[in-house]
């Protein structure tokens, strides 16, 4: 027969219960995931929308001002087709990826909660979050080269940007502005027998100050830094996939639990 004060002790722990499982199940929370998760979708959302706006843009002003001779930008206009594509399939993927990494880290963390009990990982999962280790190591690698990549068009729209500002600036000094001039062939971007090739003067002036050129430019700048914060993303993954195949690996030895 339980006296008084094992009753009331008995009261307290179940009083404390609810408390107590909150705790526990915002400890099992894998923050370091969920945070990279969050900015790998921002980024992701960010480069993939902004590039692909900005893409179209691009192809209105070399069409209008720069190659007025359809055949010239043939093969541009397909590969920024293309490139609109691949935007969809890398959008697809990183969310399918982000949540799949996310309940990795669920379940890795709730492994290391759970260090003394009965849990064990079996070779399976281990190898799994080991190809997530390799999987996300190649990713940011690979966007390394996206974010460099995607700094290319705001350097060229920054050359134009800065090269009609100090058209501006200098008109009243100028004898012959005509003399100032944008030549985005020698960019690769379209063949050197493009028409007219190039903008001087008033032209480029115009050309700066148009929708398409300011609504690319800053949406370049944009899906830049979406690059850059994917690219961080994929680091604060590469971090947490390491520890969680560590702690894996770790569960998996007999011996774990005095070595800990």
């Amino acid at each position: 027969m339980e006296t008084p004060s094992e009753e009331n002790q008995d009261q307290r722990e179940d009083k404390r219960g609810c408390f107590e499982c909150c705790i526990k199940c915002l400890g099992g929370v894998p923050y370091a995931s969920l945070v990279a998760t969050i900015l790998c979708f921002s980024g992701v959302a960010l480069f993939c929308g902004c590039g692909h706006v900005a893409l179209t843009g691009t192809v209105t002003i070399l069409e209008t001002h720069f190659s007025k001779v359809t055949t010239d930008h043939a093969m541009l206009t397909d590969v920024i087709q293309l490139m609109q594509y691949v935007i969809y399939g890398i959008a697809s993927f990183f969310f399918l990826y982000g949540i799949i990494l996310l309940a990795e880290g669920f379940y890795t963390t709730s492994a290391v909660k759970e260090l003394h009990s009965e849990f064990k990982t079996t070779i399976c999962g281990r190898c799994i979050s080991g190809m997530f280790v390799f999987l996300t190591y190649i990713l940011g690698v690979a966007w390394l080269g996206v974010f460099g990549f995607s700094a290319v068009p705001v350097f060229l729209f920054y050359n134009m940007w800065s090269t009609c500002a100090t058209m501006r600036t200098t008109m009243a000094n100028l004898t012959n502005i005509d003399s100032i001039c944008v030549d985005v062939r020698q960019y690769g971007i379209i063949p050197w027998t493009a028409t007219p090739g190039k903008a001087c003067g008033s032209t480029l002036g115009d050309i700066c100050n148009t929708s398409e050129f300011y609504l690319s430019y800053h949406l370049y700048i944009v899906a830049c830094a979406g690059a850059g914060a994917t690219v961080i993303a994929l680091l604060i993954y590469m971090m947490a996939t390491t520890y969680n195949f560590a702690v894996l690996k770790f569960k998996s030895r007999e011996d774990c639990c005095t070595k800990f």
